[in-house]
């Protein structure tokens, strides 16, 4: 008995104590800009396999999957970032022993402007009331949202596409200006089209949410796994359930102004949990 005592105690040690490898880890791009998407990518020393990896960066749980050579997760860089962004990972291999390891992501300063826009008085400035009520009703459903897109395994391809091909009418992180009130920034991307244009899904996903909220008019969301969600708010109709799943140009609604808005356009959301990112930097976007 003390023998096989001593043998276990003697292995766990030895477990303990074994070297932990060299791991490589990598962002594309090398700077990210603030608000936008980036991989990270994790490659382990040749003969030391990884068995799995979980982590953090801005503030949002990573997904890691396997690809050639190694681990890959998208990760986004919060639009408030000034410095360096760290990353957090946590590596477990094959032989059983673990690693932790904290890396500094530089940072690069986006371009964004001011703009001024007239709208609905009610809608213009603070809400009270019944709409500030609703309003927290229609945050809640998105955080829930959220939460299920870092609940689902990553469903997103390579090569997603525009929802819209047409220009854009206003950019992401541009600081908005309403009836003479600043009121943040433009989290999203604007994208101009007629009433009854036709929108279509950037890639594969589940329809999470289909519905009609205060601010952002009739809406549908959907979640691509792996963390990564999307929205297309003001539509004049939406054309899918709450289950459904889509494919890149899918038509998922069709271009409204519903909601506060200033004319028909497609306001088109990219998340990561609940991190907003510009849209255009989605890996492989065409």
């Amino acid at each position: 008995m003390l023998l096989r005592l001593l043998v276990a105690v003697a292995s766990t040690v030895s477990t303990a104590l074994l070297p932990l490898p060299a791991v490589n880890v990598s962002f594309t791009p090398e700077r990210p800009v603030q608000g936008h998407l980036f991989v990270v990518r994790v490659e382990a020393e040749a003969g030391h396999p990884i068995e799995s990896l979980s982590g953090t960066a801005g503030g949002q749980e990573l997904h890691f999957v396997p690809v050639t050579g190694g681990f890959e997760s998208l990760a986004p860089m919060p639009i408030g970032t000034t410095e360096a962004a760290s990353v957090s990972i946590r590596v477990r291999y094959q032989n059983g022993t673990e690693e932790s390891l904290e890396r500094a992501v530089p940072v690069q300063a986006g371009v964004y402007q001011h703009e001024r826009l007239t709208v609905a008085p009610r809608l213009g400035g603070p809400l009270a009331g019944a709409d500030a009520a609703r309003l927290r009703g229609d945050q809640a459903k998105a955080a829930d949202v959220a939460r299920l897109a870092h609940g689902t395994p990553r469903l997103w391809t390579p090569n997603p596409v525009m929802p819209r091909d047409d220009r854009v009418t206003s950019g992401f992180g541009n600081g908005r200006v309403y009836n003479g009130q600043i009121n943040g920034r433009h989290m999203a991307l604007d994208l101009d089209g007629e009433p009854g244009d036709t929108v279509v899904a950037p890639t594969r996903g589940i329809v999470a949410l289909v519905d009609d909220f205060l601010l952002a008019g009739n809406i549908v969301y959907l979640v691509h796994g792996g963390g990564l969600l999307s929205g297309y708010f003001h539509l004049s109709e939406q054309l899918v359930a709450v289950g459904d799943t889509v494919e890149a140009g899918t038509p998922i609604g069709r271009v409204g102004s519903t909601g506060r808005v200033t004319g028909p356009h497609l306001h088109w959301v990219v998340r990561y949990g609940t991190t907003s990112v510009d849209p255009r930097s989605l890996p492989g976007i065409r």
